[in-house]
């Protein structure tokens, strides 16, 4: 054997306990669930599979969404599930993807995953993918397929996030443009963007990654829309940057709009946000988290300041059903006894 095939040959061979060259992370026991959504109907989730060689998973050609159900006063739902849906539709139609079933369809197919898992709360996420069909990237006729999962997820930046604020760095990943992009589209090749700022992040001790766009305007966080305080009033990117058009970010201006909370949209720089009385980030995912911290310079008071916590409760009373006014954003569903 030479040289090479043997450093080869030890490199592959397995570990003690059979873990290979490393352990990685398995699935959590807590987000294993009996039932996926796939092609129109409830299956069992070992039977969920795809094709190795579909086409999205070679070229990234797919939309999805992030949805989260919350166990509220008004017994379980899911927030604005039909503006999710329609954004996902949007999203395929900006790649051309033709979806085969309506957004009541799936719409009916995330409420109907959540009661077969029988979960009061959790995260669902739908994935429209491209199948295995004809090769190669010119491949425009193959199969448009729909899945949906659900797990139930805790604060995807922590509760101790959620409560003082995260820590953060300024990218040098500059967030993609529209010139070659589609940045208000949930694309799923399009997030390597985001994964490459948020890797960087987390090896340098920070929690997130805020992203600049090619003018240097502060555009989003890897996966969050961004809004900073100051002098009581309340500034977010507009949506000529290119940023998602958030349905949390959407909610939360809403929400401030009732307070009487001044709201600005308008463009601003690094310097303006690592001054901001406060800061924070909105997202399905993330909800709304306080940042504490910039790049070393702590912001405002170092926590959560006043009118992010203002916003934050009231964001959490407008999911859990207790805002009547509001009532129209939550998709009630029951479980079985």
């Amino acid at each position: 054997m030479t040289a090479k095939a043997s450093a080869a040959t030890e490199f592959f061979a397995p570990r003690p306990g059979g873990q290979g060259a490393r352990d990685w992370d398995p699935v959590p026991d807590a987000h294993k669930v009996p039932f996926t959504w796939l092609d129109g109907a409830c299956v069992p989730t070992e039977q969920a599979v795809i094709p190795i060689m579909s086409y999205t998973l070679h070229y990234g050609l797919g939309v999805f969404e992030g949805i989260r159900a919350y166990d509220g006063d008004k017994g379980p739902a899911v927030f604005r599930l039909r503006e999710h849906i329609e954004r996902l539709f949007r999203s395929a139609r900006m790649v051309r993807m033709d979806i085969p079933y309506s957004v009541d369809d799936v719409v009916s197919g995330c409420v109907e995953l959540m009661k077969q898992n029988q979960l009061r709360a959790g995260y669902l996420r739908p994935i429209a993918f491209v199948d295995d069909g004809k090769r190669g990237l010119g491949a425009s006729n193959n199969r448009v397929r729909l899945a949906i999962a659900t797990w139930p997820w805790g604060r995807y930046l922590g509760d101790e996030g959620v409560q003082r604020g995260i820590r953060t760095q300024v990218s040098s990943t500059v967030r993609m443009n529209a010139r070659s992009f589609l940045p208000k589209g949930k694309i799923n090749g399009q997030y390597v963007n985001s994964i490459l700022a948020k890797r960087t992040a987390q090896h340098a001790g920070y929690d997130e990654a805020i992203l600049l766009d090619d003018g240097g305007f502060v555009a989003e966080a890897t996966g969050e829309n961004l809004f900073l305080v100051r002098k009581g009033a309340l500034v977010t990117p507009p949506l000529s940057q290119p940023i998602l058009e958030g349905i949390t970010r959407d909610s939360v201006l809403q929400l401030a709009r009732s307070f009487g909370i001044e709201v600005r949209e308008e463009r601003f720089s690094k310097e303006t946000l690592i001054s901001a009385d406060e800061v924070f980030l909105t997202g399905t995912a993330a909800e709304v988290t306080p940042v504490r911290e910039i790049d070393g310079y702590t912001v405002g008071a170092g926590g959560r300041g006043p009118v992010t916590e203002k916003l934050q409760t009231r964001y959490f009373d407008a999911v859990h059903g207790r805002i009547a006014e509001r009532l129209s954003w939550l998709t009630t569903y029951q479980l079985a006894s």
